[in-house]
Protein backbone atom coordinates (compact mmCIF):
# COMPACT_ATOMS: atom_id res chain seq x y z
CA UNK A 1 0.00 0.00 0.00
CA UNK A 2 2.83 2.70 0.97
CA UNK A 3 4.63 1.24 -2.56
CA UNK A 4 2.02 2.15 -4.77
CA UNK A 5 1.22 5.36 -2.66
CA UNK A 6 4.41 6.76 -3.42
CA UNK A 7 4.22 5.64 -6.94
CA UNK A 8 1.17 7.35 -7.14
CA UNK A 9 3.38 11.00 -5.65
CA UNK A 10 6.17 9.60 -7.82
CA UNK A 11 4.13 10.41 -10.97
CA UNK A 12 1.88 13.43 -10.18
CA UNK A 13 5.63 14.81 -8.69
CA UNK A 14 7.21 14.32 -11.84
CA UNK A 15 4.64 15.69 -14.27
CA UNK A 16 4.58 18.65 -11.73
CA UNK A 17 8.48 19.04 -12.36
CA UNK A 18 8.41 18.70 -16.27
CA UNK A 19 5.80 21.57 -16.52
CA UNK A 20 7.85 23.82 -14.41
CA UNK A 21 11.51 23.20 -16.57
CA UNK A 22 8.45 23.09 -19.75
CA UNK A 23 9.24 27.29 -20.46
CA UNK A 24 5.91 27.23 -21.42
CA UNK A 25 4.78 31.04 -21.19
CA UNK A 26 1.21 31.87 -19.68
CA UNK A 27 -0.69 34.32 -19.62
CA UNK A 28 2.11 35.48 -22.06
CA UNK A 29 4.78 36.37 -20.02
CA UNK A 30 4.77 34.50 -16.96
CA UNK A 31 6.68 31.22 -17.04
CA UNK A 32 6.28 28.04 -14.97
CA UNK A 33 9.45 28.37 -12.50
CA UNK A 34 8.18 32.36 -12.28
CA UNK A 35 4.73 30.64 -11.16
CA UNK A 36 6.39 28.80 -8.54
CA UNK A 37 8.27 31.80 -6.86
CA UNK A 38 4.69 33.80 -6.44
CA UNK A 39 3.26 30.79 -5.22
CA UNK A 40 6.00 30.56 -2.69
CA UNK A 41 5.72 34.64 -2.24
CA UNK A 42 2.18 34.03 -1.80
CA UNK A 43 2.23 31.36 0.89
CA UNK A 44 4.55 33.70 2.80
CA UNK A 45 2.41 36.84 2.88
CA UNK A 46 -0.65 35.21 3.50
CA UNK A 47 1.43 33.82 6.82
CA UNK A 48 1.57 37.67 7.43
CA UNK A 49 -2.08 38.61 6.92
CA UNK A 50 -3.00 35.57 8.79
CA UNK A 51 -1.45 36.80 12.12
CA UNK A 52 -4.05 39.12 13.19
CA UNK A 53 -6.67 36.72 13.00
CA UNK A 54 -4.64 34.08 14.86
CA UNK A 55 -4.00 36.46 17.49
CA UNK A 56 -1.19 37.00 20.48
CA UNK A 57 -0.98 35.78 24.18
CA UNK A 58 2.22 35.58 26.62
CA UNK A 59 1.30 31.88 27.98
CA UNK A 60 -2.16 30.15 26.82
CA UNK A 61 -4.84 29.63 29.59
CA UNK A 62 -5.31 26.15 30.56
CA UNK A 63 -8.09 24.15 31.55
CA UNK A 64 -6.72 23.28 35.16
CA UNK A 65 -9.72 22.83 37.10
CA UNK A 66 -9.03 25.43 39.24
CA UNK A 67 -10.43 29.05 39.55
CA UNK A 68 -9.25 31.87 42.27
CA UNK A 69 -12.04 34.21 43.20
CA UNK A 70 -11.35 37.63 44.98
CA UNK A 71 -14.52 39.32 46.28
CA UNK A 72 -14.28 43.05 47.08
CA UNK A 73 -16.15 44.42 49.77
CA UNK A 74 -17.29 48.66 50.19
CA UNK A 75 -14.49 49.91 52.35
CA UNK A 76 -15.40 49.89 56.30
CA UNK A 77 -17.50 46.72 55.83
CA UNK A 78 -16.13 45.10 59.11
CA UNK A 79 -15.22 41.48 59.44
CA UNK A 80 -18.36 40.02 60.52
CA UNK A 81 -19.99 41.26 57.67
CA UNK A 82 -17.77 40.43 55.34
CA UNK A 83 -17.75 36.97 56.19
CA UNK A 84 -22.01 37.21 55.60
CA UNK A 85 -21.58 38.56 52.00
CA UNK A 86 -18.35 35.74 51.65
CA UNK A 87 -20.88 33.35 52.44
CA UNK A 88 -23.60 34.50 50.27
CA UNK A 89 -21.12 34.14 47.69
CA UNK A 90 -19.89 30.82 48.55
CA UNK A 91 -23.86 29.34 48.46
CA UNK A 92 -23.97 30.63 44.73
CA UNK A 93 -20.53 28.93 43.61
CA UNK A 94 -21.82 25.87 45.19
CA UNK A 95 -24.73 25.19 43.38
CA UNK A 96 -22.89 24.95 40.02
CA UNK A 97 -22.42 21.12 38.86
CA UNK A 98 -19.02 21.72 38.05
CA UNK A 99 -17.58 22.40 41.53
CA UNK A 100 -16.11 20.19 43.61
CA UNK A 101 -14.59 22.04 46.33
CA UNK A 102 -14.86 25.59 47.55
CA UNK A 103 -12.66 27.12 50.87
CA UNK A 104 -12.26 30.98 51.31
CA UNK A 105 -11.05 33.46 53.19
CA UNK A 106 -12.71 36.78 54.78
CA UNK A 107 -10.34 40.14 55.51
CA UNK A 108 -6.54 40.41 54.74
CA UNK A 109 -6.23 39.47 51.53
CA UNK A 110 -3.86 41.43 49.41
CA UNK A 111 -3.40 43.62 52.40
CA UNK A 112 -7.29 44.77 52.35
CA UNK A 113 -9.50 44.09 55.23
CA UNK A 114 -12.95 43.96 52.90
CA UNK A 115 -11.69 41.66 50.76
CA UNK A 116 -12.02 37.87 50.51
CA UNK A 117 -11.21 35.17 48.55
CA UNK A 118 -12.37 31.99 47.06
CA UNK A 119 -10.43 28.77 46.10
CA UNK A 120 -12.59 26.81 43.47
CA UNK A 121 -11.87 23.16 42.72
CA UNK A 122 -13.67 21.93 39.61
CA UNK A 123 -14.37 18.29 38.79
CA UNK A 124 -12.02 17.34 36.17
CA UNK A 125 -12.66 17.96 32.09
CA UNK A 126 -13.84 14.95 31.75
CA UNK A 127 -16.73 15.14 33.78
CA UNK A 128 -18.41 18.46 32.86
CA UNK A 129 -19.49 19.65 29.43
CA UNK A 130 -18.52 23.45 30.33
CA UNK A 131 -14.88 24.48 30.06
CA UNK A 132 -13.32 26.46 32.69
CA UNK A 133 -13.55 29.49 31.12
CA UNK A 134 -17.45 28.89 30.39
CA UNK A 135 -17.75 28.24 34.04
CA UNK A 136 -15.73 31.45 35.20
CA UNK A 137 -18.75 33.24 32.57
CA UNK A 138 -21.48 32.00 34.54
CA UNK A 139 -19.90 32.10 38.03
CA UNK A 140 -19.44 36.26 36.90
CA UNK A 141 -23.12 36.06 35.96
CA UNK A 142 -24.47 34.65 38.89
CA UNK A 143 -23.13 36.87 41.46
CA UNK A 144 -23.87 40.05 39.54
CA UNK A 145 -26.81 40.59 40.84
CA UNK A 146 -25.36 40.55 44.55
CA UNK A 147 -25.06 43.87 46.13
CA UNK A 148 -21.81 44.95 47.24
CA UNK A 149 -19.64 41.87 46.37
CA UNK A 150 -17.26 42.71 43.36
CA UNK A 151 -15.70 39.51 41.66
CA UNK A 152 -12.44 38.60 40.19
CA UNK A 153 -11.86 35.70 38.39
CA UNK A 154 -8.38 34.24 37.94
CA UNK A 155 -5.54 36.67 35.75
CA UNK A 156 -5.78 39.66 35.35
CA UNK A 157 -2.96 40.54 32.60
CA UNK A 158 -3.78 43.86 31.97
CA UNK A 159 -1.86 46.22 34.38
CA UNK A 160 -1.54 49.96 33.70
CA UNK A 161 0.01 52.15 36.05
CA UNK A 162 0.21 56.50 36.32
CA UNK A 163 2.90 58.23 38.10
CA UNK A 164 2.81 61.63 39.29
CA UNK A 165 2.76 64.29 42.36
CA UNK A 166 -0.59 65.06 42.76
CA UNK A 167 -2.40 62.48 44.28
CA UNK A 168 -5.75 64.04 43.16
CA UNK A 169 -4.61 64.41 39.76
CA UNK A 170 -3.89 60.53 39.40
CA UNK A 171 -7.36 59.59 40.85
CA UNK A 172 -8.81 61.67 38.21
CA UNK A 173 -6.49 60.76 35.02
CA UNK A 174 -6.91 57.13 36.41
CA UNK A 175 -10.81 57.19 36.07
CA UNK A 176 -10.55 58.49 32.88
CA UNK A 177 -8.44 55.81 31.87
CA UNK A 178 -10.49 52.88 33.25
CA UNK A 179 -14.04 54.07 31.64
CA UNK A 180 -12.39 54.62 28.00
CA UNK A 181 -10.55 50.96 28.95
CA UNK A 182 -14.42 49.39 29.74
CA UNK A 183 -15.04 50.13 26.20
CA UNK A 184 -12.63 47.98 24.98
CA UNK A 185 -13.80 44.43 23.28
CA UNK A 186 -12.69 41.70 25.88
CA UNK A 187 -11.88 43.50 28.83
CA UNK A 188 -13.39 42.54 31.95
CA UNK A 189 -13.03 42.16 35.79
CA UNK A 190 -12.10 46.37 35.84
CA UNK A 191 -10.72 47.98 38.67
CA UNK A 192 -8.79 50.38 39.67
CA UNK A 193 -6.26 50.88 42.88
CA UNK A 194 -8.58 54.46 43.81
CA UNK A 195 -10.51 53.40 46.85
CA UNK A 196 -12.55 55.73 49.32
CA UNK A 197 -10.57 56.54 52.09
CA UNK A 198 -10.62 54.61 55.27
CA UNK A 199 -13.37 56.80 57.33
CA UNK A 200 -11.41 57.44 60.89
CA UNK A 201 -11.71 59.84 63.96
CA UNK A 202 -8.73 62.55 64.76
CA UNK A 203 -8.53 63.64 67.59
CA UNK A 204 -6.94 67.13 67.92
CA UNK A 205 -5.69 68.86 71.05
CA UNK A 206 -6.59 72.40 71.60
CA UNK A 207 -3.56 74.79 71.98
CA UNK A 208 -4.75 75.99 75.72
CA UNK A 209 -4.74 72.21 77.14
CA UNK A 210 -0.98 71.88 76.40
CA UNK A 211 -0.43 75.00 78.40
CA UNK A 212 -2.21 74.58 81.15
CA UNK A 213 -2.17 70.72 81.83
CA UNK A 214 1.05 69.65 79.70
CA UNK A 215 -0.99 67.02 78.06
CA UNK A 216 1.00 65.91 74.95
CA UNK A 217 -0.27 63.84 71.84
CA UNK A 218 1.64 60.90 72.69
CA UNK A 219 0.08 60.83 76.50
CA UNK A 220 -3.69 61.32 75.20
CA UNK A 221 -2.74 58.83 72.29
CA UNK A 222 -2.04 56.42 74.95
CA UNK A 223 -4.98 57.29 77.41
CA UNK A 224 -7.08 56.58 74.32
CA UNK A 225 -5.75 53.38 73.42
CA UNK A 226 -6.23 51.46 76.83
CA UNK A 227 -9.91 52.93 76.52
CA UNK A 228 -10.73 51.88 73.27
CA UNK A 229 -8.37 49.54 72.18
CA UNK A 230 -7.47 47.88 75.82
CA UNK A 231 -3.95 47.06 77.03
CA UNK A 232 -2.32 44.63 79.37
CA UNK A 233 -2.16 45.77 82.61
CA UNK A 234 -0.84 42.93 84.87
CA UNK A 235 -0.46 38.98 84.65
CA UNK A 236 -2.52 36.58 86.68
CA UNK A 237 -0.66 32.88 86.95
CA UNK A 238 -3.34 30.10 87.01
CA UNK A 239 -3.64 27.01 88.79
CA UNK A 240 -1.50 25.33 86.58
CA UNK A 241 1.06 27.33 86.35
CA UNK A 242 0.29 29.31 83.35
CA UNK A 243 0.49 32.97 82.75
CA UNK A 244 -2.14 34.72 81.38
CA UNK A 245 -2.80 38.57 80.39
CA UNK A 246 -5.49 40.76 82.29
CA UNK A 247 -6.10 43.29 79.53
CA UNK A 248 -7.73 46.41 80.79
CA UNK A 249 -10.85 48.02 78.36
CA UNK A 250 -14.00 50.01 78.10
CA UNK A 251 -17.11 47.75 78.77
CA UNK A 252 -18.84 47.46 75.28
CA UNK A 253 -21.52 49.33 76.10
CA UNK A 254 -19.22 52.32 77.03
CA UNK A 255 -17.41 52.74 73.86
CA UNK A 256 -20.36 51.81 70.90
CA UNK A 257 -20.17 55.60 69.44
CA UNK A 258 -17.88 58.79 69.13
CA UNK A 259 -19.78 60.88 71.31
CA UNK A 260 -19.27 58.71 74.77
CA UNK A 261 -15.37 59.77 74.10
CA UNK A 262 -16.01 63.14 74.61
CA UNK A 263 -17.03 62.10 78.32
CA UNK A 264 -13.63 59.84 79.03
CA UNK A 265 -11.32 61.33 81.44
CA UNK A 266 -7.65 61.48 79.97
CA UNK A 267 -6.41 63.79 82.80
CA UNK A 268 -6.53 65.14 86.78
CA UNK A 269 -6.42 68.32 87.80
CA UNK A 270 -4.54 69.52 90.96
CA UNK A 271 -7.26 68.14 93.31
CA UNK A 272 -7.82 65.52 91.77
CA UNK A 273 -10.89 66.78 89.74
CA UNK A 274 -11.03 64.11 86.18
CA UNK A 275 -10.55 66.41 82.97
CA UNK A 276 -12.72 64.41 80.34
CA UNK A 277 -11.57 64.81 76.74
CA UNK A 278 -14.21 66.82 75.19
CA UNK A 279 -12.73 69.80 77.35
CA UNK A 280 -9.33 69.28 75.95
CA UNK A 281 -9.37 68.13 72.33
CA UNK A 282 -11.69 67.88 69.41
CA UNK A 283 -12.45 65.11 67.79
CA UNK A 284 -13.25 64.84 63.75
CA UNK A 285 -14.43 63.09 60.97
CA UNK A 286 -11.34 61.93 58.54
CA UNK A 287 -10.81 60.01 55.65
CA UNK A 288 -7.13 58.38 55.43
CA UNK A 289 -6.25 56.40 52.29
CA UNK A 290 -5.90 52.90 52.56
CA UNK A 291 -2.27 52.44 51.40
CA UNK A 292 0.14 55.23 49.43
CA UNK A 293 1.98 53.21 46.42
CA UNK A 294 4.89 54.60 45.22
CA UNK A 295 7.23 54.05 42.19
CA UNK A 296 10.39 55.21 40.86
CA UNK A 297 10.15 58.10 43.71
CA UNK A 298 6.70 59.07 42.66
CA UNK A 299 2.88 58.09 43.45
CA UNK A 300 1.17 55.68 41.60
CA UNK A 301 -2.31 54.72 40.97
CA UNK A 302 -3.07 51.42 38.35
CA UNK A 303 -5.85 50.26 36.50
CA UNK A 304 -6.30 45.92 36.65
CA UNK A 305 -8.08 43.90 34.08
CA UNK A 306 -8.70 40.68 32.96
CA UNK A 307 -9.39 39.08 29.65
CA UNK A 308 -12.40 37.32 27.65
CA UNK A 309 -13.86 36.15 24.34
CA UNK A 310 -10.31 37.57 22.89
CA UNK A 311 -6.19 36.52 23.12
CA UNK A 312 -4.99 38.65 25.77
CA UNK A 313 -2.12 40.07 23.70
CA UNK A 314 -4.53 41.59 20.98
CA UNK A 315 -6.45 43.41 24.24
CA UNK A 316 -3.54 44.46 25.72
CA UNK A 317 -2.56 46.13 22.18
CA UNK A 318 -5.36 48.16 22.09
CA UNK A 319 -5.30 49.08 25.44
CA UNK A 320 -1.57 50.10 24.40
CA UNK A 321 -2.70 52.36 21.34
CA UNK A 322 -5.25 53.66 23.83
CA UNK A 323 -2.22 54.89 26.63
CA UNK A 324 -0.21 56.17 23.68
CA UNK A 325 -2.92 57.98 22.47
CA UNK A 326 -4.08 59.83 25.68
CA UNK A 327 -2.64 63.66 26.59
CA UNK A 328 -1.35 63.89 30.34
CA UNK A 329 -0.56 67.00 32.04
CA UNK A 330 2.63 67.68 32.64
CA UNK A 331 4.82 65.34 34.67
CA UNK A 332 2.29 62.57 34.81
CA UNK A 333 3.32 59.20 32.80
CA UNK A 334 1.66 55.58 32.15
CA UNK A 335 4.02 52.83 32.56
CA UNK A 336 2.38 49.58 31.03
CA UNK A 337 3.11 46.00 32.60
CA UNK A 338 1.82 42.84 33.55
CA UNK A 339 1.73 40.31 30.38
CA UNK A 340 1.88 43.01 28.26
CA UNK A 341 5.03 43.80 28.87
CA UNK A 342 6.00 40.53 29.59
CA UNK A 343 5.15 39.01 26.05
CA UNK A 344 6.60 41.85 24.87
CA UNK A 345 10.02 40.76 26.22
CA UNK A 346 9.52 37.16 25.08
CA UNK A 347 8.75 37.93 22.01
CA UNK A 348 11.52 40.32 21.65
CA UNK A 349 14.18 37.76 22.91
CA UNK A 350 12.14 34.86 20.50
CA UNK A 351 12.80 37.07 17.47
CA UNK A 352 16.59 37.51 18.60
CA UNK A 353 17.04 33.41 18.64
CA UNK A 354 15.00 33.11 15.09
CA UNK A 355 17.70 35.68 13.97
CA UNK A 356 20.55 33.78 15.17
CA UNK A 357 19.32 30.10 14.23
CA UNK A 358 18.90 31.93 10.34
CA UNK A 359 22.83 33.40 10.88
CA UNK A 360 23.98 29.85 12.24
CA UNK A 361 22.07 27.47 9.48
CA UNK A 362 23.82 29.72 6.93
CA UNK A 363 27.32 29.21 8.36
CA UNK A 364 26.92 25.33 8.47
CA UNK A 365 25.39 24.98 5.59
CA UNK A 366 27.95 27.39 3.09
CA UNK A 367 30.69 25.32 4.89
CA UNK A 368 29.10 21.91 4.32
CA UNK A 369 28.35 22.61 0.40
CA UNK A 370 31.40 24.72 0.00
CA UNK A 371 28.77 27.41 -1.62
CA UNK A 372 27.48 30.64 -0.44
CA UNK A 373 24.64 30.35 -3.11
CA UNK A 374 23.17 26.89 -2.95
CA UNK A 375 22.37 27.60 1.15
CA UNK A 376 20.06 30.25 0.17
CA UNK A 377 17.58 27.51 -1.91
CA UNK A 378 17.82 25.39 0.98
CA UNK A 379 17.08 28.05 3.46
CA UNK A 380 14.31 29.16 1.38
CA UNK A 381 12.16 26.15 3.36
CA UNK A 382 11.94 28.38 6.28
CA UNK A 383 9.21 31.16 5.22
CA UNK A 384 7.53 28.38 3.93
CA UNK A 385 6.76 26.60 6.78
CA UNK A 386 4.93 29.82 7.85
CA UNK A 387 2.04 29.41 6.03
CA UNK A 388 1.52 26.06 7.80
CA UNK A 389 1.88 27.34 11.27
CA UNK A 390 -0.49 30.09 11.06
CA UNK A 391 -3.22 27.80 9.25
CA UNK A 392 -2.63 25.23 11.69
CA UNK A 393 -3.02 27.76 15.14
CA UNK A 394 -5.83 29.20 12.96
CA UNK A 395 -7.76 25.95 12.66
CA UNK A 396 -7.14 24.74 15.97
CA UNK A 397 -7.71 28.29 18.02
CA UNK A 398 -4.48 28.44 19.20
CA UNK A 399 -2.56 31.64 19.36
CA UNK A 400 0.66 33.04 18.60
CA UNK A 401 2.29 32.84 22.11
CA UNK A 402 5.48 31.79 24.01
CA UNK A 403 5.35 28.01 23.50
CA UNK A 404 3.89 28.48 19.69
CA UNK A 405 6.78 30.78 18.98
CA UNK A 406 9.54 28.13 20.67
CA UNK A 407 7.94 25.58 18.28
CA UNK A 408 9.08 28.49 15.65
CA UNK A 409 12.12 28.15 16.70
CA UNK A 410 12.48 24.43 16.29
CA UNK A 411 10.76 24.97 12.50
CA UNK A 412 13.95 26.48 11.75
CA UNK A 413 16.10 23.45 12.16
CA UNK A 414 13.82 20.76 11.06
CA UNK A 415 12.32 22.61 8.06
CA UNK A 416 15.83 22.71 6.29
CA UNK A 417 16.75 18.76 6.32
CA UNK A 418 14.42 18.22 3.19
CA UNK A 419 16.01 20.73 1.31
CA UNK A 420 19.49 19.64 2.22
CA UNK A 421 18.53 15.86 0.84
CA UNK A 422 17.17 17.07 -2.72
CA UNK A 423 19.99 19.69 -2.57
CA UNK A 424 22.87 17.05 -1.59
CA UNK A 425 21.46 14.59 -3.81
CA UNK A 426 21.05 17.14 -7.02
CA UNK A 427 24.59 18.14 -6.82
CA UNK A 428 25.80 14.28 -6.16
CA UNK A 429 23.69 13.77 -9.76
CA UNK A 430 25.46 16.28 -11.06
CA UNK A 431 28.64 15.25 -10.92
CA UNK A 432 27.81 12.41 -13.33
CA UNK A 433 27.55 15.39 -15.86
CA UNK A 434 23.40 15.71 -15.76
CA UNK A 435 21.67 18.71 -16.35
CA UNK A 436 20.19 20.85 -13.65
CA UNK A 437 16.72 20.08 -14.42
CA UNK A 438 17.16 16.60 -14.93
CA UNK A 439 19.45 16.61 -11.30
CA UNK A 440 16.81 17.89 -9.33
CA UNK A 441 14.04 15.89 -11.46
CA UNK A 442 15.63 12.41 -9.86
CA UNK A 443 16.47 13.77 -6.76
CA UNK A 444 12.96 14.68 -6.02
CA UNK A 445 11.93 10.78 -6.89
CA UNK A 446 15.04 9.46 -5.44
CA UNK A 447 14.58 11.65 -2.10
CA UNK A 448 10.83 10.98 -1.67
CA UNK A 449 10.58 8.69 0.11
CA UNK A 450 13.16 9.61 3.36
CA UNK A 451 11.54 12.72 2.88
CA UNK A 452 7.80 11.86 3.53
CA UNK A 453 9.17 9.31 5.69
CA UNK A 454 10.62 11.54 8.24
CA UNK A 455 7.62 14.34 7.36
CA UNK A 456 5.36 11.61 9.00
CA UNK A 457 7.71 10.93 12.14
CA UNK A 458 7.58 14.37 12.90
CA UNK A 459 4.07 14.99 12.54
CA UNK A 460 2.91 11.93 14.68
CA UNK A 461 5.49 12.20 17.14
CA UNK A 462 4.13 16.18 18.28
CA UNK A 463 0.51 14.62 17.54
CA UNK A 464 0.58 13.65 21.53
CA UNK A 465 1.79 16.86 22.66
CA UNK A 466 -1.13 18.89 19.70
CA UNK A 467 -4.36 17.10 20.94
CA UNK A 468 -3.62 18.29 24.70
CA UNK A 469 -5.39 15.07 25.83
CA UNK A 470 -4.28 15.43 29.43
CA UNK A 471 -5.63 18.15 32.06
CA UNK A 472 -3.14 21.42 31.63
CA UNK A 473 -1.48 20.79 28.45
CA UNK A 474 -2.98 23.19 26.91
CA UNK A 475 -0.45 25.09 27.35
CA UNK A 476 2.06 23.05 25.60
CA UNK A 477 -0.37 22.52 22.80
CA UNK A 478 0.70 25.60 20.45
CA UNK A 479 3.86 23.97 20.01
CA UNK A 480 3.12 20.75 18.80
CA UNK A 481 0.90 22.20 16.45
CA UNK A 482 2.89 24.74 14.83
CA UNK A 483 5.87 22.34 14.30
CA UNK A 484 3.03 19.93 12.76
CA UNK A 485 1.76 22.45 10.30
CA UNK A 486 4.84 23.68 9.57
CA UNK A 487 6.68 20.73 8.74
CA UNK A 488 3.16 19.51 6.45
CA UNK A 489 3.48 22.77 4.24
CA UNK A 490 7.19 22.90 4.09
CA UNK A 491 7.50 19.26 2.69
CA UNK A 492 4.78 19.92 0.19
CA UNK A 493 6.18 23.40 -0.99
CA UNK A 494 9.89 22.57 -0.63
CA UNK A 495 9.73 19.79 -3.14
CA UNK A 496 8.41 22.32 -5.96
CA UNK A 497 9.99 25.75 -4.68
CA UNK A 498 13.39 24.57 -3.88
CA UNK A 499 14.01 23.16 -6.82
CA UNK A 500 13.24 26.24 -8.74
CA UNK A 501 15.35 28.71 -6.28
CA UNK A 502 18.17 26.40 -6.93
CA UNK A 503 18.03 26.31 -10.43
CA UNK A 504 17.84 30.08 -10.63
CA UNK A 505 20.56 29.71 -8.34
CA UNK A 506 22.17 27.91 -10.55
CA UNK A 507 21.67 30.25 -13.64
CA UNK A 508 23.44 33.60 -12.02
CA UNK A 509 26.44 31.16 -11.28
CA UNK A 510 26.76 30.56 -14.83
CA UNK A 511 25.89 34.13 -16.10
CA UNK A 512 28.52 35.39 -13.53
CA UNK A 513 31.48 33.16 -14.73
CA UNK A 514 30.36 34.14 -17.85
CA UNK A 515 30.42 37.66 -17.57
CA UNK A 516 33.87 37.79 -15.83
CA UNK A 517 35.41 35.53 -18.34
CA UNK A 518 35.35 32.10 -16.65
CA UNK A 519 33.68 28.87 -18.70
CA UNK A 520 30.03 27.94 -17.62
CA UNK A 521 30.13 24.46 -15.40
CA UNK A 522 28.92 21.20 -17.23
CA UNK A 523 25.52 20.71 -17.11
CA UNK A 524 24.80 23.64 -16.33
CA UNK A 525 20.81 23.69 -17.95
CA UNK A 526 19.56 21.02 -20.19
CA UNK A 527 16.12 19.51 -20.87
CA UNK A 528 14.72 16.75 -18.84
CA UNK A 529 14.36 12.93 -20.36
CA UNK A 530 11.71 11.19 -21.26
CA UNK A 531 11.68 9.40 -18.05
CA UNK A 532 13.25 8.94 -14.64
CA UNK A 533 13.21 6.21 -12.32
CA UNK A 534 11.21 6.41 -9.10
CA UNK A 535 12.47 5.00 -5.71
CA UNK A 536 10.66 2.14 -5.73
CA UNK A 537 12.89 0.01 -2.78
Amino acid sequence: GTDRLLDAMHAVYERLIRWVFSGRRHLGFLRPRAIVVLVGVASFVGAILLAPLVGTEFIPDADNSYISMKVTMPIGTSLERGNQKMAQVEAMVRTMPEVKLVSSQTGDVDGSRNAGRLDIQLVSPSQRKRSQKQVEEAIRAAIAPIPGADVALGNRPIFISLLGPDPQVLDAEVLKLADRMAKIPGITDLETSVKPGLPAFAVRLRPDAVREIGLTPTALAASLRTFVNGDVATYWTSPDGEQVEVELRLPQSLRENVAQLDGLPIAYAKDGTPIALGRVADVVPVVNPLVIKRQDLQRRQAVYAGVTGRPSGDVGNDVKKLVDSTQLPPGYRFDQGGQTRDQAEAFQGILLALVAAVIFIYIVLASQFASFLQPFAIMTSLPLALIGVMLALLFTRSTLNLFSMIGLVMLMGLVTKNAILLVDYANHVRKTGASTAEALLQAGLVRMRPIMMTTAAMVFGMLPMALALDEGSEIQAPMGRAIIGGVITSTLLTLIVVPVIYSYLDDMAAWAKRRFGARAPAGAGGSIPAAMPADKD
